[in-house]
């Protein structure tokens, strides 16, 4: 493995990208080019060999999991020809006799997905030893209107969100309920290649089970009672473009077969029909709840979890970017009063002090009830329920310095377990008894605070 970058101006270095996924292609593909990398991808562990045979390659980047050559048997191919190749394995599937296995064929890296691309990104140039091309300046995105990003937390969470929605890859967006995940799915459409096709939203939570598959699929005349006419699905509707599937742990075992079988070729039936539909959709999910531990409970399909998160965006609590409560405050004032409201200074502090069990929505619903309450322009702190109007005292010093001292502590511990696992988060997160997705925010939240992690 190289030890330092070394310049390579005539030409952009190459990368192979080698997975069965057009999703995980396309992901890999759009972010490794914008930061000034040459790619070539194929679909099977048999096309990288030709390939290989056929041009000169700086790395590989191979899934795991393929028909065919596994990665592992191409791996294993690859460097009977190609003995120095740089070859970093990427998988959904985290087995730790595979990551051993891979080690010791050769490989310089071992990434478990979702794909973190930090850390793909400093594991392909510390791997090839090569200083890319400059990373494509594309011009700043404006958010929506409806949008707010005032905290760098979630100025972390659009820039990622602007990084992953060129490409065609599936997106899971998680957290608590009311953060704003529909409104991210609105941005990542917004700022993708299908911006000019439909938006489709299904919340699978609010549709009766028995109804859900029809509103998804659709169905033919005739093929239940009150089938009337045949209806077209959901995902026929969203064709060209994007359907987003709110509160997908609420789907039942059987229809989260039938959209696994979706996500691997966009193939599915009407209701009542043996004939085949296709349709060219992007898929973005969300949940509140932890997919993972819906997994192990056996609740939720783990091979439709991996299909669905091939990158997860997560949205913080709102308690937790206290930078975006005045400007979301003001901003349904103005939604809802049409710019004739205002609130006080008093007001201000209870908003951010209180704690947002609700989040954004519940905030939201804060401002309307204070907005018809008003008898004036001004909105006063007994406009606002009692629980919100309670916080606008100070916080206790002694409390903030005990937190501030367990933040001190967790973040030496972290810092701590990468050192020992050399950066590799999976084996991070596994030995500080937290999920990979839990210590990736964490970390996250460290960098914003100012703190060098790696």
């Amino acid at each position: 493995m190289a030890t330092e970058l070394r310049k390579k101006s005539a030409e952009l270095p190459r990368l192979l990208i080698v997975d069965d996924d057009p999703g995980q292609r396309s992901l890999l593909d759009s972010f490794l080019r914008g930061q000034g990398f040459g790619t070539v991808v194929v679909d099977s562990g048999e096309k990288a060999l030709e390939t290989l045979r056929a041009g000169k390659f700086d790395m590989m980047i191979s899934d795991v999991r393929m028909p065919g050559l596994t990665g592992l048997e191409t791996l294993r191919l690859a460097r009977q020809e190609h003995a120095t190749l740089p070859v970093l394995l990427v998988t959904a599937f985290t087995d730790v006799r595979d990551a051993v296995a891979a080690m010791r064929d050769g490989a310089v890296n071992y990434l478990s997905k979702p794909i973190d691309l930090d850390e793909l990104l400093a594991s392909v140039r510390q791997a090839t030893g090569i200083a890319p091309a400059a990373p494509r300046q594309d011009p700043e995105k404006p958010l929506p209107d409806h949008a707010v990003a005032r905290s760098p937390l979630m100025q972390a969470v659009f820039r990622d969100a602007s990084l992953i929605a060129p490409s065609e890859t599936r997106v899971l967006i998680t957290g608590e309920s009311g953060v704003g995940k529909e409104i991210l799915a609105d941005v990542i459409h917004a700022w993708s290649l299908r911006a000019a096709g439909p938006l489709i939203k299904v919340n699978c939570a609010a549709i009766p089970e028995t109804l859900l598959e029809s509103e998804l699929f659709g169905h033919e005349k005739g093929a239940f009672t009150g089938a009337a006419a045949q209806r077209i699905g959901r995902f026929e509707e969203a064709d060209g473009g994007t359907i987003f599937l709110d509160e997908i742990a609420e789907m039942s075992p059987a229809l989260q077969a039938k959209l696994l079988r979706v996500t691997q070729g966009g193939k599915f039936q009407r209701i009542g029909s043996n004939r085949e539909v296709k349709a060219n959709a992007r898929i973005l999910a969300a949940s509140n709840r932890v997919l993972e531990d819906e997994v192990k409970a056996g609740r939720f399909r783990e091979d439709l979890f991996y299909r669905l998160n091939v990158v997860e965006l997560h949205i913080p609590p709102l308690r937790e970017r206290r930078e975006d409560i005045l400007p979301l405050a003001a901003k349904f004032i103005e939604e809802i009063a049409k710019g004739r409201a205002r609130f006080s200074e008093t007001v201000a502090t209870c908003l951010e002090n209180y704690s947002w069990p609700g989040n954004v929505r519940e905030l939201r619903n804060v401002m309307e009830r204070a907005v018809l309450l008003s008898r004036s322009e001004l909105i006063l702190p007994d406009h606002l329920p009692t629980r919100v109007r309670a916080a606008g005292g100070t916080a206790n010093p002694a409390e903030t310095g005990e937190m501030e001292r367990l933040d001190e502590i967790e973040r030496q511990a972290i810092v701590q377990a990468l050192r020992q696992h050399k950066s590799n988060r999976t084996e991070t997160a596994r030995a500080l008894g937290i999920s990979r997705r839990t210590l990736i925010y964490k970390l996250q939240k460290m960098r914003v605070a100012g703190h060098h992690v790696e």
